[in-house]
């Protein structure tokens, strides 16, 4: 049983929140099943001539929406265990926020460090053959997204592999986080972490939740530690540092480092360009290993990196007031008790880290409809607000300037629009999952599977069996 730990530990999880549901035992059994999983191995020829066998995987966890949604990974940690867990995630983070997508996963077991940039070309472009012939990727079948060690190049690739063997007309519908000449959305890279800045800044905002902590409403002056600076975790620490929040600790792969006055982002983003790490960066101490910092004095701890992080081993040194799950599964069953025990704050990954899949909808819709957003009404709206302050310049003494014109009277682009949906989806499902905490007295991580059950419960409930 050993070898299916991520994937329990969700399942109990799920468990756990569905005893404050009224569905019936063989609906919830039949929610939790993985409907598909293909497991698939294909040879490579290496720029040396030399050949070597890849393995990949993509589970389909449920269909009760179509298409299916889920980021491909590469990692030597995928297996199949993994990737039937973040499938399985998928569906329920989904339901949270509301997204028309059952979940889906997917990942090929390698080091990508390995692999020359055609080797890794080779790989992408045969996997998406893969998925392709076993009907595992379509605009309304399965739609893959960018995950840990694929990015918007990756996805290029598997659109114009897909686009090659079918004639489908919403091709670029068939995977999400693209470049935006392929197809891509403005606001896809930054997603997710911004996702996790606008799901902490709405937790910081609850007066009586901050109390019941022992801090302060709101983010100005908290202190923060992030695991990974990583797309995520990098967006999450620069959002949250913008807002007044100050970055004291990060832990990457080469170890980690903590200063009480804090620590410039960019700065250290520009060193560890330059030295391929984070140790000895000025003003800093390095500390003993990679995950010490998280163990370090601060308000917020950002999880970014990979899955059982918080575990039975640190959980009781962790101090951290609030932890912003912003990775897949970064706190193990055993740890999530000890900190909740401790009157930690725990914000699930299962709802925190949804703002990818939100904004991969906002791209699909683009890329379905073959429309930009904003592109038929961002010129009417600015010429209506234009209208709207030359009549307050008229009837009052006030006139505006250029500059102020142009703010004032600017429509909503692709970007704006964007940010804003993305905004109202993150705020409304910590409301619902907050409310749902507070009515069973549960912690969000139960709560958010709690909204998750519900939401699945009503249509599995009525889906038809067919012989």
């Amino acid at each position: 049983m050993s070898d299916y730990k991520f994937y329990l530990q969700v399942n109990k999880a799920f468990d756990k929140a569905a005893t404050y549901t009224q569905y019936d035992r063989g609906i919830l059994e039949q929610i939790k099943s993985c409907n598909n999983v293909l497991h698939i191995s294909f040879p490579l020829e290496k720029d040396d001539g030399s050949i070597e066998v890849i393995e990949g995987w993509r589970v389909e966890h449920s269909h009760h929406k179509m298409p299916t949604k889920g980021g491909i990974r590469y990692s030597l940690t995928v297996n199949e265990d993994e990737t039937m867990a973040l499938a399985a995630l998928m569906t329920y983070k989904c339901a949270v926020v509301d997204v028309p997508f059952g979940g889906a996963k997917g990942g090929i077991k390698i080091n990508k460090s390995n692999y020359s940039d055609s080797e890794l070309e080779r790989i992408t472009r045969r996997y998406t053959f893969e998925l392709y012939k076993k009907n595992f990727i379509g605009p309304g079948t399965d739609v893959p997204a960018p995950d840990y060690g694929t990015s918007a190049r990756e996805m290029g690739w598997i659109l114009d592999t897909y686009r090659q063997l079918s004639s489908d007309l919403n091709a670029e519908g068939c995977v999400t986080g693209k470049p935006i000449q392929m197809g891509g959305i403005r606001g896809r890279t930054e997603a997710t972490g911004r996702g996790v800045f606008f799901g902490i800044h709405e937790a910081c905002s609850n007066k009586e939740d901050m109390k019941e902590i022992g801090l302060e409403p709101g983010l100005e002056g908290k202190t923060f530690v992030v695991q990974g600076l990583g797309n995520v975790g990098y967006h999450a620490a620069k959002y949250l540092s913008e807002a007044g929040a100050i970055m004291v600790g990060v832990a990457e792969i080469d170890g980690s480092i903590y200063s009480k006055k804090g620590i410039d982002l960019e700065s250290l983003m520009s060193y560890k360009k330059e030295t391929g790490g984070i140790l000895g960066f000025k003003g800093t101490k390095s500390l003993s290993d990679t995950y010490a910092v998280l163990e370090s004095e601060c308000d917020i701890l950002i999880p970014a990196a990979l899955e059982n992080q918080l575990n039975e081993k640190n959980a009781g040194k962790i101090k951290a007031k609030i932890i912003g799950e912003a990775a897949n599964g970064p706190t193990t069953t055993e740890a999530h008790e000890i900190l909740k025990k401790r009157g930690a704050l725990i914000i699930p990954d299962n709802y925190l880290n949804a703002g990818g899949v939100t904004v991969s909808y906002f791209e699909w819709l683009k890329n379905i409809q073959h429309v930009r957003f904003g592109r038929m009404e961002k010129r009417f709206e600015e010429d209506s607000y234009k209208k709207i302050l030359s009549v307050i310049e008229a009837v009052s003494d006030r006139k505006f300037s250029e500059k102020e014109l142009k703010v004032l009277a600017q429509g909503g682009g692709e970007e704006e629009l964007v940010d804003s949906g993305l905004k109202d989806t993150m705020i409304n499902s910590y409301n619902q999952i907050n409310e749902l905490r507070k009515l069973h007295g549960v912690d969000l991580r139960t709560a958010a599977f709690i909204s998750a059950i519900n939401k699945l419960g009503i249509i599995y409930d009525q889906m038809g069996i067919f012989p």
